[in-house]
C-alpha cells in the first residue's frame, strides 16, 4: 500500500504511451499514487448463494467503516463467482485493518493496464469452400460462446449481423447492459451479451471521465475500434467485398463465424486505452457465470511482471478461475520484441499467442528517373499515381550531417520539398517514425515520403499520403541516385495486393519473445498466429477505418485468431480441457523453417512456441499432454509461492510439500531446461485421443551439445492402455556457460506427428539465486 511515485516511473509511463499505437497491445501502467481503490481477496467462497457471499463482503467492510451504508458507498465490486472478494475505496489505514481480519487472505492496491480477415483464414487452410477442414467440421463454431475482454464493440458493424443463426443457447445467463448509445436492441443472436466495467478505472482517474475530451461511451460501445477488430477476427460473420480502399479485397470473416459473441468492456480511451485490475477481475467473474466457452484477452503487462498469484496482474488470477471452470483463456504475448524475456501472460494455464505475418504483401512501385523500378511496401490505396516529380534527401552541414534526414526527427528547413517526394532513413522500428515523417513532408507541401528502415512486414496507411517503406539497401541505392543525378525525379504508383508463395511467413518484429522471466521452465509463447496487417471491422472513430474495416497490427490481432480456432476445437471436442486444447495446438503447429524479424535468424521456440498454429492438424493430434488444477497447484508449489497465496488463488486449503516438486515435471507439451549442469531427467504423460489401437515411435532431434535418452521409445495403446508416462534424460557435453539450444521430441504413428519443442541452456556457473 506504499505510495509509488518517482521520476523513473513517470518516464516509464511516457514511454509506454509513446509505444501504444505502434503496438496495438495493452501494457501495464502504475496506478496514480493517490489511488485508494483496493482489492480484498477472501479466498474460497463459503456459500453457494451469491447474495449471501455479497452480504458477507458488506459485513466485512462495515466492520471497519462503521456502517453498512458506508460499506455500500465504498464498495465498487463484489466478486462472487470465480473467487470471493471485493474492490472498495479505502484509505491505507483502513486497508491495513481489513488485511488483519479473519478470513481475509490479502489486500492489494488496484492497478491500471493499457491496450497492448480476408486472407488470414485462407492462409491457415480454413477456407469455407474446402470440405474436411476444421472450420467446416466444427460447423463454423455453432453453439460456442466467445467472451472478449477489450474496449467494447460497434454493434452496427456488418461483421455482427445474425442472419442464419439459430436461437441463443439456452445455457446463456449473460445480459446486454444498456448505456450511452447502447441498448438491449443492439444485441442479437450473434452479439448475445455486452457488459461494461468502469468503476475501478473511474476511481483511479480521480475525476469524472470526460467522454467528449476522450471520445468514448459509458456503455459497451467501442470508440477505439480495438475490441471491434478483435471480436470480428475471432467470430465475425461473413462480409463480402470487404477491403481497405480496394486493398486486400475479399470476404472478411472470423475464425468461427457461427459462434456467438459476448463483449466485456474493461478498457477506456485515455492514453489510447487503460484498464483497471478491479474491472478485469469483475469481467472474468461475470463471464464465468454467464457461460462463455472461451475468453480472448488482448491485454497484458510490462517488465517487471507480477507473479502468478498477485491479483494486481488481473489476468493470471482471472484466467485461473476461468480455466478451473473449463474455460480456455487465450492471451496476447505482447509487443516488446524482438528482445528476449519480454513475453507476457506466461502462466501455464493461459494460451499465449505470438504474432506472425501472412502470405500477403502490398508491393508499391517506385520508378526513378533513370527508368529503374524498385518495389517498396505501403498501403497507398486508390488509383491516384504520383507522376514524375522531384526527389530530395535533406542533408545539412555540421557535426551531424545525417540528423536532418532521420525520419523521426525529419527537418526540411533547408530543403525545398514542395511538390516533391522526400527520402529519409530511420533506425526506429515502430511506425511512429513513418507517421512523423509523413506529417512533416505533407506539412511542407511534399507529395510523398520514402522511408528506409530495418525490414519488417508491418505497414500502415498515412491518411491517403504515400509513405512507402524500403530496406536500407534499397534506400541507399535511391540516395546514391539522388546524390549523383543533377535533377532526380521519381514516380510512385498505388499499392497492389499480392498473395501466395512469393510472400514468406515470418515471426513479426514486435512480437514479444521468450524465455519467460517469471518461470523460464514454462515455454512461452505457446504458438504464433497471423497478427500483421490484419483487415477486420473497426469503429467509425478509428482514423484508419474505411467503409467499416481497418488494418491493424499486433499480438492483439494474433490472439483472436487462436480464439476462433479454440472455438472450433471445442465444437469438435466438447470434452477437451483447456490444457488438452493447448497441447493439440502446440504439438501440431507448423514448424517449417521460417525467419524471425529483428536480428535476422531462423525462428526458434522462444519466437513462436510450438510454431505457426495449424487448425486442421490440431483437430486430430493423436496424443495430448493433459493437465488439471492439481497440476497447476503443483506448479505454484514448485515456484515457491507460500501456502496462503496458493490457497487464495486455488480457493481451497493448500499445503505444499516440504520438498517442492520439480518444476521440470509439469506435464507441458514442451520441455524447457534453463539450467542444465550435468544431467537431469524429466517425465511426461501422454493421453491417446486418436485410434484406440495405436503404436507411436519416437524421433528425437537433440539440442546441440546435449545427449537425449528416452525411455521408452515406443508407446503401444489399446483399449486398456490410454495413457503412457515416459522419461527423458538430458546430459550436457558443454564445458562453458552456454546459450539456449533447441531441438524436439516427436511421437508418430505413421499418420500423426506429435512434436514437443525442446529448449536447453547449460549452466556451468551457478546463478546468484542458487548462491
Amino acid at each position: 500500500m506504499a505510495r509509488k511515485s518517482s521520476s523513473a516511473l513517470s518516464s516509464l509511463l511516457l514511454y509506454l504511451l509513446f509505444l501504444l499505437f505502434g503496438n496495438q497491445h495493452i501494457s501495464t501502467l502504475l496506478v496514480d499514487a493517490a489511488s485508494n481503490v483496493h482489492i480484498v481477496n477472501m479466498g474460497q467462497r463459503q456459500h453457494d448463494d451469491p447474495a449471501v457471499v455479497v452480504d458477507s463482503h458488506h459485513n466485512v467492510l462495515a466492520s471497519v467503516l462503521g456502517s453498512k451504508k458506508a460499506a455500500a458507498e465504498s464498495m465498487i465490486y463484489s466478486y462472487k463467482h470465480g473467487f470471493s472478494g471485493f474492490a472498495a475505496r479505502l484509505t491505507e489505514a483502513q486497508a491495513e485493518m481489513i488485511a488483519k481480519l479473519p478470513g481475509v487472505v490479502r489486500v492489494i492496491p488496484n492497478r491500471l493496464h493499457k491496450l497492448h480477415t480476408t486472407r488470414s483464414w485462407d492462409y491457415l487452410s480454413q477456407s469455407l469452400n474446402s470440405p474436411g477442414n476444421l472450420v467446416n467440421d466444427g460447423n463454423m463454431g455453432e453453439g460456442i460462446i466467445i467472451g472478449i475482454l477489450d474496449t467494447g464493440i460497434w454493434p452496427e458493424s456488418e461483421s455482427f449481423k445474425d442472419e442464419g443463426l439459430g436461437p441463443i443457447p439456452s445455457r446463456w445467463k449473460g445480459v446486454c447492459e444498456t448505456g450511452e448509445r447502447f441498448n438491449s436492441s443492439n444485441c442479437n443472436r450473434k452479439l448475445i451479451g455486452a457488459r461494461w466495467f468502469i468503476k475501478g478505472f473511474q476511481a483511479e482517474l480521480g475525476r469524472p471521465f470526460n467522454t467528449t475530451e476522450n471520445v468514448d461511451f459509458m456503455s459497451p460501445r467501442d470508440a477505439l475500434g480495438h475490441g471491434t477488430h478483435t471480436s470480428s477476427t475471432a467470430a465475425g460473420s461473413l462480409v463480402r467485398n470487404a477491403s481497405y480502399k480496394g486493398l486486400a479485397l475479399g470476404i472478411a470473416r472470423g475464425g468461427a463465424p457461427r459462434a456467438r459473441l459476448a463483449m466485456y468492456k474493461v478498457c477506456w480511451n485515455i492514453g489510447g486505452g487503460q484498464c483497471a485490475s478491479a474491472d478485469m477481475l469483475k469481467a472474468f467473474d461475470e463471464a464465468i457465470n454467464d457461460g462463455v466457452d472461451v475468453l480472448s484477452v488482448s491485454i497484458g503487462g510490462s517488465v517487471p511482471f507480477f507473479s502468478d498469484v498477485d491479483e494486481r496482474d488481473g489476468i493470471a488470477t482471472g484466467a485461473f478461475h476461468a480455466v478451473a471452470k473449463g474455460i480456455t483463456v487465450v492471451c496476447a504475448a505482447g509487443n516488446s520484441g524482438p528482445f528476449g524475456q519480454t513475453v507476457e501472460n506466461t502462466a501455464p494455464w493461459i494460451l499465449t499467442v505470438a504474432a506472425s505475418t501472412v502470405d500477403r504483401g502490398y508491393p508499391t512501385s517506385i520508378m526513378l528517373g533513370n527508368n529503374r523500378t524498385i518495389l517498396g511496401q505501403a498501403l497507398f490505396a486508390g488509383n491516384k499515381e504520383i507522376g514524375f516529380t522531384g526527389l530530395v534527401y535533406p542533408e545539412t552541414e555540421g557535426l551531424d550531417t545525417l540528423e536532418a534526414g532521420a525520419c523521426e526527427s525529419l527537418s526540411l528547413n533547408g530543403t525545398n520539398a514542395g511538390g516533391k517526394v522526400v527520402l529519409c532513413f530511420t533506425t526506429v522500428a515502430r511506425r511512429i517514425a513513418v507517421v512523423r515523417a509523413a506529417s512533416v513532408v505533407k506539412e511542407a507541401g511534399g507529395v510523398g515520403v520514402i522511408v528506409a528502415k530495418n525490414p519488417t512486414s508491418s505497414v500502415a496507411p498515412c491518411d491517403d499520403f504515400p509513405c512507402i517503406q524500403v530496406d536500407y539497401e534499397i534506400g541507399t541505392q535511391i540516395l546514391n541516385y539522388i546524390r549523383y543525378t543533377r535533377s532526380p525525379v521519381v514516380k510512385l504508383s498505388p499499392s497492389r495486393t499480392l498473395v501466395g508463395k512469393p510472400i514468406a511467413t515470418k515471426v513479426a518484429f514486435f512480437s514479444s519473445r521468450g524465455p519467460s522471466s517469471i518461470a523460464p521452465f514454462v515455454l512461452k509463447p505457446d504458438v504464433a498466429a497471423p497478427g500483421v496487417n490484419i483487415l477486420a471491422a473497426s469503429s467509425p472513430f478509428d482514423p484508419f477505418m474505411d467503409n467499416g474495416f481497418a488494418f491493424h497490427t499486433g499480438t492483439s490481432m494474433a490472439c483472436p485468431h487462436v480464439t476462433g480456432i479454440v472455438a472450433l476445437l471445442k465444437s469438435v471436442h466438447p470434452d477437451w480441457s483447456p490444457a488438452a486444447i493447448k497441447s493439440a495446438l502446440v504439438t501440431t503447429a507448423s514448424k517449417d523453417p521460417i525467419m524471425a524479424e529483428g536480428p535476422r535468424k531462423l525462428a526458434d521456440p522462444f519466437d513462436y512456441g510450438g510454431g505457426i498454429v495449424n487448425p486442421n492438424k490440431a483437430a486430430d493430434p493423436g496424443l495430448i499432454y493433459d493437465m488439471g488444477m492439481t497440476d497447476y497447484i503443483q506448479y505454484l508449489c514448485s515456484m515457491g509461492y507460500n501456502d496462503s497465496s496458493i490457497s487464495a488463488l486455488a480457493q481451497q486449503p493448500t499445503k505444499c510439500p516440504s520438498e517442492p516438486p520439480s518444476m521440470l515435471d509439469l506435464n507441458l507439451p514442451s520441455i524447457t531446461i534453463p539450467n542444465l549442469r550435468n544431467s537431469v531427467t524429466v517425465s511426461r504423460t501422454v493421453t491417446n485421443v486418436g485410434p484406440i489401437y495405436s503404436i507411436y515411435k519416437a524421433l528425437v532431434q537433440a539440442p546441440m551439445g546435449v545427449e537425449v535418452i528416452l525411455r521408452p521409445s515406443v508407446l503401444a495403446f489399446n483399449s486398456a492402455t490410454k495413457k503412457f508416462t515416459f522419461s527423458v534424460t538430458f546430459v550436457t557435453t558443454h564445458k562453458v556457460q552456454g546459450e539456449y539450444y533447441f531441438g524436439s521430441l516427436s511421437w508418430s504413428d505413421g499418420i500423426r506427428v506429435v512434436t514437443s519443442p525442446i529448449s536447453v541452456q547449460t549452466e556451468i556457473i551457478p546463478s546468484y539465486v542458487d548462491n
